[in-house]
């Protein structure tokens, strides 16, 4: 009776979080790319390092607190690669939980410079880690440009690490021609993140769509949607699977820059930065859609799982 009662609720507040979206245009759920430099070099990346800009961090807690009072639940840390800083980022992090008392912190990385002090550190303010993992052939992951011979071993080491500190473990996969006949099942049993983000390679006009104007070219990359849509196939046994196609990836994200603007998700100009024009003000001049972050499955139980985290079930454990 409790468990219904609570998966009631649940679904109440849920809904009201998708009224606030769509209909009052409010920040939910944030990704707060505060650096653009990145010691990876992916292929298909679509937020490559144009600048080395990075905000001083007043500055940015002055902003996180903007978005908090505008509504702002969740706040998804990425880059570039945020290990980059990590000061900063662990700042940020309690800063986000101890004062905006925000629902859910996460941050998106490559794993390479993740450090288990620095989870012992911040565990307690941190509720998901996103790792970004393509294959688990090292040398699709040197092809693809962002591995270095031992990204896999690091993923497992951190799955681990997540699971020691209490870290919510997620794994994010780019789906593109270089990976797109891999079989991961057996990988998704062994490392069971609660969460698998299965995007498709997609193409960001300014930033991954030429070979002589943008720093990448990921045209190279891409795929059909029914070579996606057979990936997804593949693994559709494994619970934790969210699939995103492009139709829902491209436009989905509210995503806060390095200097402190939202991005129009139609190519158009950013906003003028929030500290300067407030949160409403630069929210209103750009496109996000609200209706795309909904569906692609944007709102879901984002805090700390209780009594264990696994999405993909059990299975072997492999030995990396």
């Amino acid at each position: 009776m409790l468990v219904n009662l609570i998966q009631v609720l649940l679904g109440l507040y849920l809904c009201y979080q998708v009224f606030l979206i769509i209909y009052r245009h409010v920040p939910v759920s944030v990704n707060y790319h505060f650096t653009r430099r990145c010691n990876k070099a992916c292929g298909f990346c679509f937020h490559t390092a144009t600048t080395s800009h990075i905000e001083d961090l007043p500055r940015q807690k002055a902003a996180l607190r903007l978005l908090a009072e505008a509504g702002m639940r969740k706040i998804n840390f990425a880059g570039g690669e945020p290990f980059l800083y990590p000061k900063v980022l662990g700042a940020m992090i309690d800063y986000c939980k101890t004062d905006l008392h925000l629902e859910s912190v996460s941050i998106v990385t490559n794993g390479s410079l993740v450090k288990e002090s620095f989870l012992r550190q911040h565990a307690g303010k941190l509720d998901i880690l996103a790792v970004s993992c393509d294959s688990f052939d090292e040398p699709t992951n040197i092809a693809i440009g962002r591995g270095s011979g031992d990204q896999v071993q690091k993923l497992y080491q951190i799955a681990e690490w997540c699971r020691q500190y209490g870290v919510a473990f997620k794994l994010n996969t780019v789906v593109n021609k270089l990976n797109v006949g891999e079989d991961m099942n057996a990988h998704m049993a062994a490392l069971r993140p609660f969460r698998w983000k299965c995007f498709q390679v997609l193409i960001v006009r300014g930033e991954n769509d030429s070979e002589t104007g943008t720093l990448r070219n990921g045209h190279k990359f891409t795929i059909s949607d029914e070579e996606f849509d057979a990936f997804c196939e593949r693994h559709r046994g494994q619970a934790c699977l969210v699939p995103e196609p492009n139709r829902l990836m491209a436009k989905s994200y509210l995503i806060l820059d390095e200097y402190l603007r939202f991005l129009d998700r139609t190519g158009k100009q950013p906003s003028r930065p929030i500290l300067e024009v407030g949160v409403e003000s630069a929210l209103e001049s750009v496109y996000w859609d609200e209706d795309a972050f909904v569906e692609r499955g944007g709102l879901y139980e984002w805090t700390k799982p209780e009594g264990g985290q696994d999405g993909c079930g059990g299975g072997e454990k492999l030995d990396w």
